[in-house]
């Protein structure tokens, strides 16, 4: 079994850290439920603009209220205004890699969703892999790769 990324909110930002509450992340359900995060699982929490990284699990705040609050010690991890990405995993056969289609939503800074993306792995003529990030119309984006390399 491997363990294999499942869904994302990328570029989330936090609205609010509330050290007094007794522990998780609060969220959209809206968010939650296009990206398919459920309610108490484990997610991962890495802030883009501290580097920080930790996990926790989720609960539903209001619906439509773009929340994403980070509540106990992991209220000391992030301050309101700052991007996360929050992801969420399965583990999985290798053999289901490839029927895996990971949903990705990315944000505005009012945590509007700004994109709906997939990620896609196929296997290759050789037996290998390819991946692809696919948008909504299912057109394939570029994958970032290492320029200028001789």
């Amino acid at each position: 079994m491997r363990k294999i990324v499942a869904g994302k909110l990328h570029g989330i930002h936090v609205t609010e850290a509330n050290l007094d509450y007794h522990g998780s992340i609060t969220l959209d359900p809206d968010h939650c439920e296009e990206a398919g995060i459920l309610p108490m699982e484990f997610v991962e929490i890495w802030n883009k603009n501290s580097g920080a990284r930790i996990s926790t699990y989720v609960i539903l705040g209001e619906r439509g209220s773009r929340c994403c609050i980070l509540n106990g010690a992991a209220a000391r991890t992030c301050q309101p205004g700052d991007q996360v990405i929050i992801c969420n995993s399965v583990y999985v056969h290798e053999r289901e890699l490839t029927a895996l289609k990971p949903r990705v939503l990315t944000f505005d800074k009012d945590n509007r969703i700004v994109d709906r993306l997939t990620y896609s792995v196929a296997r290759n003529v050789e037996g290998g892999y390819s991946f692809s990030i696919l948008d909504g119309a299912r057109n394939s984006l570029p994958v970032p790769t290492l320029v200028g390399r001789s």
